[in-house]
């Protein structure tokens, strides 16, 4: 694989590069299932904290309002939670996987980034995920506030998990997106200049990006997303600016270094 990067891949080689780095990141995620697996009943507690702690079922000792259906729902529920533990806790290896499957050369300067991409692709991950965590219950009483007075509601924890899921990897991933970018102006495949010109624009679509994908209709929670992305965007861009300066005087001081000098020529 590494041998041919430099020049043109078969077919047959991307598939076998594809398939082997999904083996070691399905290897990595079955690894942190276990993990969830044994700390079932913390990450259960502590995904239903949020909800129970809204006022609803204080006095009880269980959260009452939330509900396992069926004879193998107990059975299923640790299965899914296990299977989304693995996918979370894994992170770093398949994020690390898929950066350097679609990177376009892996000579050691490309593996040293591969590895700072992750470095912080992961804090990133996780300041997106902790973001979402935190609007949690504030989101859970909006959504809970449109059940007619009259009625109860009761919901079925793997509905209520898919939805705390679904916030999390919103909000992580889309922590991620301005990492992204800058590893592509490292790359050389996008400048600073035009990641920055077209502000407004950006900051628009953060904004109806947040509207369109975040599960509540509120608008503190899609301005919690967005401003954060915001900041990050503005960020990627200004060093971006950086990375494009020293890149241009970098190749300057080659180019003045390559200059050929002439030989001396006769009186």
């Amino acid at each position: 694989m590494r041998k041919m990067r430099s020049g043109s891949m078969p077919l047959l080689e991307h598939v076998k590069e594809f398939r082997n780095r999904f083996l070691k990141s399905l290897l990595a995620a079955s690894i942190a299932a276990i993990v969830g697996w044994i700390f079932y009943d913390p990450i259960i507690r502590q995904l239903a904290a949020p909800f129970c702690s809204l006022g609803q079922s204080q006095a009880q000792e269980h959260c009452g309002d939330l509900y396992i259906n069926g004879l193998i729902g107990p059975f299923t529920l640790r299965l899914k939670v296990a299977f989304i533990s693995g996918i979370l806790l894994s992170a770093p290896v398949w994020l690390y996987q898929i950066w350097a499957f679609i990177t376009p050369a892996l000579h050691k300067k490309e593996r040293r980034f591969a590895i700072f991409f992750v470095t912080a692709a992961t804090p990133l991950f996780t300041l997106g995920a902790t973001c979402a965590y935190l609007i949690l219950p504030h989101a859970v009483k909006i959504l809970l506030g449109f059940t007619p007075s009259d009625l109860g509601n009761l919901i079925r924890f793997d509905e209520y998990l898919d939805f705390v899921m679904r916030l999390i990897l919103l909000f992580g991933v889309a922590f991620v997106l301005p990492l992204l970018l800058l590893s592509l102006n490292i790359l050389g495949l996008i400048s600073g200049r035009s990641l920055l010109k077209p502000w407004r624009i950006a900051v628009f679509l953060i904004f109806l990006f947040t509207a369109a994908f975040t599960p509540t209709p509120d608008p503190i929670t899609m301005t919690v997303l967005a401003i954060p992305l915001c900041i990050l965007y503005f960020a990627a861009g200004i060093i971006a600016l950086f990375i494009d300066k020293r890149r241009s005087k970098r190749s300057v001081d080659h180019s003045l270094k390559a200059a050929p000098i002439d030989p001396a020529q006769p009186i």
